[in-house]
């Protein structure tokens, strides 16, 4: 499998006297697709925040690519800049048209001209299923549209992973379908991949594999199959218990 793409060693962080995360350890392949489970408040936000600096951490340690993940500083962004990031909220600037969302990273930071920032926008607003939109604004968008710019505009700036921290959440139940498929093609195509969400049938079908967290901790860790028919943890079997029978 070689280095992993992202690693994360001893990793622990506290909210004041909260132990937010403990002792993390965990490596994402290239390509590889890592869906985190878990209740509500078990860590799993904070954790995919701290694989890119969003949130500091006190202990451990965080690489990219082998290269260690600085506090703060040019390293920082530069490595940052190598992972995309897509959140509940879908962030977009309101006053600029959706071609202007995805074009001005990669004009800004990867220094593209404007022809071929527009150029890839084109290319990826399609991918994703939005080109059509790309005149408008983010606010004549449905949500689950503007999850899919949001999506767009993260690839344009060809990272070498993509965080994802329940891109759904904020969506209403058939808004939820047309981003989860967005998503599924991303990890077809082989793009690595670290996903928050209570989505368990695209755990199912797109993870290759599901990290359950609970209080802070990763209590287990397997292949989708075998993490659903037979979880290992007391604490994890009753987690799915639940949300089998709602």
């Amino acid at each position: 499998m070689g280095e992993a793409l992202a690693s994360m060693r001893g990793v622990n962080k506290w909210y004041g006297d909260m132990h937010a995360l403990k002792d993390i350890n965990l490596d994402i392949a290239e390509r590889e697709v890592v869906v985190v489970i878990g209740p509500s408040g078990s860590g799993k936000s904070t954790l995919i925040r701290t694989i890119n600096r969003l949130e500091p951490i006190q202990e451990g340690e965080i690489r990219i690519d082998g290269e260690l993940l600085p506090e703060e500083g040019k390293d920082l962004a530069r490595l940052r800049a190598e992972i995309g990031m897509v959140f509940q909220s879908f962030n977009l600037f309101a006053h600029k048209t959706i071609l202007e969302n995805v074009t001005l990273g990669p004009m800004k930071v990867l220094k593209k001209s404007k022809s071929e920032a527009k150029e890839t926008a084109e290319r990826i607003l399609k991918r994703v299923g939005v080109d059509h939109q790309a005149s408008k604004y983010p606010a004549e968008l449905s949500g689950g549209q503007q999850q899919r710019v949001a999506i767009a505009r993260s690839l344009a700036m060809e990272p070498k992973l993509m965080l994802f921290d329940e891109p759904t959440s904020a969506l209403d139940p058939e808004m939820i379908n047309e981003v989860l498929q967005v998503m599924l093609d991303l990890a077809e195509s082989g793009t690595t991949m670290v996903v928050v969400t209570h989505e368990m049938g695209f755990a199912r079908s797109a993870a290759d594999r599901v990290v359950f967290m609970d209080e802070g901790a990763i209590v287990e860790e397997n292949d989708p199959e075998s993490f659903y028919k037979n979880a290992k943890t007391e604490r994890a079997r009753d987690f799915l218990s639940k949300l089998i029978t709602h």
